[in-house]
């Protein structure tokens, strides 16, 4: 005799992903004024971006804000052809790390340029544009 297999039924399931940020509100706030902020460490000084609640460095929960301004110099780029799932209904994108003036990196997306124009180097700056979904993000665009 055969075992039989049992028969299983699927359906689409959502996920809602509610994430605490009652310690990093500033950041989010801020976003939506059209600004971006960093965390510094009261104690030890460390900057960090993005921000966080803790210093990674000391461990204390002493943090201070402050605004990201100015340019950035281009130290890594890829450009993304092959999109993840979540990123399918975007055209291919470029992603650079730049380093701001006060050392602080960032990742983020690279907007407003041709990737033949792209260059490890290039100086950019950090500006607050909406999404396809009309939410307020972050990104670097050539100077």
């Amino acid at each position: 005799m055969g075992v039989s297999m049992p028969t299983f039924k699927s359906r689409p399931i959502t996920l809602i992903y509610d994430i605490p940020n009652s310690k990093t509100l500033q950041f989010w706030d801020g976003l939506k004024e059209g600004k971006v902020y960093a965390t510094k460490c009261k104690k030890c000084g460390k900057a960090t971006f993005p921000p966080v609640a803790d210093c990674s460095d000391c461990l204390s929960s002493e943090m201070e804000w402050f605004e990201l301004k100015g340019e950035a110099e281009i130290e890594a780029f890829t450009h993304i052809i092959i999109r993840p799932s979540s990123f399918q209904q975007e055209k291919p994108y470029t992603v650079v790390i730049g380093r701001l003036n006060d050392g602080i990196k960032i990742l983020t997306w690279l907007k407003g340029s041709k990737l033949s124009a792209v260059k490890v180097g290039m100086k950019a700056k950090l500006v607050v544009r909406s999404n396809s979904e009309g939410e307020p993000i972050y990104m670097f665009v050539p100077i």
